[in-house]
């Protein structure tokens, strides 16, 4: 089915390519890029806006609220072949499930969006991540070559609109893999194991990297850690240190030898332990930065000036609340979208329980603030 937008493109005399290097860089750009992390499950079965016009998921979404096209070239750098999800037993409300990363798992029946409650590991000890290793993370797994190709084809040289390399995770999905109770215990019993575990992921990524770098002209690099809560990180800064930021400079030395100079990571959270260590290893942007765990982008944007840049840091709660809500917090950015560095949009996905109207005033407003003057 063809989807008809429902909003047209916001105006503008750049590329959507340009506007986004120029306004993450620092330099004169036409108006803000137009952008959004997407929203939960639930949205598309409760907002009569996304039911009514048959949109089911966020590629669709953004094609509907006709933003600003962006995309990320992403590699197959962890489990493969993943573990088979099975349904192990049922209550009356849940499932026990085996799930793709091996975790004993209980998940709501009716699949509602929310994080599982982690029961059991596959992986516990040093055998268990070697049987898992040899059998799931071979370098040499046909399923890891990149048909380069295809992917020029999809995304030519001359292309309109950002491209990113996706550069993985170092520790988050380790954390994935352990749960974060087992995470916890095997860097005291196991340190030894979970360094390999991140060089394993390091030399995964630098694989894909090496295959897919010579032959396009990214604008970006992406990434994926969760390894923060709303108390700060989940592991101690001395192993994030010594184990986690040298294998970031690894891949930043790559990247940057491709002309690269902007990558973000997606993590959740209070990140503010971690800042000055994910800086030195070479991510110099947070995504999507998560206000009531953190704080209010302006903070962290000012404390480091032009080093750092920010994607997200709208608070969801003010789209809930509603829209004088909306249009305070709203105006708090103004400052940093003017200044570059910063696009603005919700500080994760958009949940259910904001109204669809509420929403559509927050994408008015942003464009009346932020749009082409």
């Amino acid at each position: 089915m063809e989807i008809r937008p429902i909003r047209p493109k916001w105006k503008g005399t750049m590329t959507d390519r340009e506007r986004f290097n120029n306004q993450m860089h620092y330099k004169p750009f036409d108006r803000c890029f137009n952008m959004e992390f997407g929203y939960w499950n639930e949205n598309f079965k409760q907002w009569p806006i996304f039911y009514e016009n048959g949109i089911t998921n966020n590629k669709e979404a953004d094609v509907f609220f006709n933003f600003d096209r962006i995309h990320v070239i992403s590699g197959n750098v962890w489990l493969s072949p993943p573990f088979q999800t099975k349904v192990i037993r049922e209550t009356a409300t849940t499932k026990i499930i085996i799930n793709a990363e091996g975790l004993l798992a209980e998940v709501p029946k009716d699949n509602h969006d929310t994080i599982p409650h982690f029961i059991k590991s596959s992986i516990e000890t040093p055998d268990d991540w070697k049987k898992c290793k040899e059998e799931r993370f071979r370098r040499d797994d046909p399923a890891r070559k990149v048909d380069i190709e295809a992917l020029k084809k999809n995304h030519p040289d001359d292309r309109d609109y950002p491209l990113g390399v996706d550069c993985g995770s170092m520790i988050g999905k380790i954390r994935d893999l352990l749960t974060v109770e087992g995470l916890a215990y095997a860097c005291c019993d196991y340190p030894d194991m979970v360094e390999d575990m991140v060089e394993t992921c390091c030399v995964l990524v630098e694989d894909f990297l090496d295959q897919v770098l010579p032959h396009f002209k990214f604008d970006f690099a992406s990434g994926w850690e969760d390894i923060c809560c709303k108390n700060g990180p989940l592991v101690s800064l001395d192993f994030f240190k010594e184990v986690v930021v040298p294998r970031y400079k690894r891949i930043s030395k790559k990247l940057r030898a491709y002309g690269i100079d902007l990558w973000y990571t997606d993590c959740d959270g209070d990140v503010r332990p971690l800042l000055k260590y994910f800086l030195e290893g070479g991510i110099n942007c947070l995504f999507p930065f998560e206000v009531n765990s953190c704080c209010h982008p302006s903070e962290l944007l000012y404390e480091y000036g032009g080093e750092l840049r920010i994607m997200g840091g709208f608070d969801k709660m003010q789209l809930i609340k509603g829209k004088e809500e909306i249009k305070s917090y709203m105006e708090s950015l103004v400052p940093l979208v003017e200044r570059g560095g910063y696009i603005p949009f919700c500080d994760h996905r958009c949940p259910p329980d904001v109204k669809p109207e509420n929403y559509l005033y927050y994408l008015d407003l942003k464009e009346k603030m932020f749009g082409m003057k």
